[in-house]
């Protein structure tokens, strides 16, 4: 055999091994590949249908006897000592009463007057009669305008002097006209002999007129 006869035979010999390493890688890859797509496959189904089941806990050992203790009697209970509140003391109302207007000072009363001296001798009309007075011109003219008639009397206070010094009607005629008249005319036209005391002085006095009638003529 010739050398270049060798040389072919030894490169088909090499191709021809490669074609086998070839062939073979391809199907090695082809089964591994349809294997692992069908373990994958397999494992999807059984994750989704496997159930995991949680394992309980071991149980706790209880824990071991105590020994034997002496038993001690519990503290006494005591209670809680009471605390008094004392309620504060009521509020001191203060009232204030109002402020008596202040007392006006009085004066003094005057001492009383003396005793007037006793009189021996009461006063006297020095004219007589006191009715003698009066006199048809005195007649009011209003009270004759109106035909008033009536009777008057007064009590009239005499003066050391004689003189009429107070007039005071204690009976009415009835007519203000034909009192105040009775007055006017006794103050101006009377006339008294004064009264006397123990001593013989002169001293004021008090006499009651007799009635003045007054009455319209005709």
């Amino acid at each position: 055999m010739s050398y270049a006869q060798k040389k072919e035979i030894s490169g088909n010999r090499t191709l021809a091994i490669i074609l086998v390493a070839v062939i073979q890688l391809g199907l090695g890859y082809a089964i591994v590949t349809g294997l692992a797509y069908n373990v994958i496959k397999k494992a999807a189904q059984d994750l989704k249908t496997f159930d995991v089941e949680e394992q309980p806990p071991p149980p706790e050992e209880p824990p071991p006897p105590p020994k034997d203790m002496p038993k001690v009697p519990p503290p006494p209970t005591q209670p809680p000592p009471l605390v008094r509140m004392e309620a504060p003391p009521p509020p001191i109302q203060t009232v204030t009463a109002p402020t008596p207007p202040p007392i006006p000072q009085l004066a003094p009363a005057p001492p009383p007057p003396p005793p007037p001296p006793h009189k021996v001798q009461s006063a006297q009309s020095a004219k007589g009669d006191l009715r003698t007075l009066f006199g048809p011109d005195d007649y009011p003219a209003s009270a004759q305008a109106a035909g008033a008639e009536g009777t008057s009397q007064a009590t009239i206070t005499i003066g050391p002097d004689g003189r009429v010094a107070g007039c005071n009607i204690i009976r009415s005629s009835g007519n203000n006209a034909l009192d105040a008249a009775t007055c006017n005319i006794i103050r101006r036209r009377a006339k008294y002999t004064p009264a006397r005391d123990n001593n013989g002085n002169a001293v004021s006095d008090t006499i009651t007129t007799p009635p003045i009638t007054w009455r319209l003529e005709g």
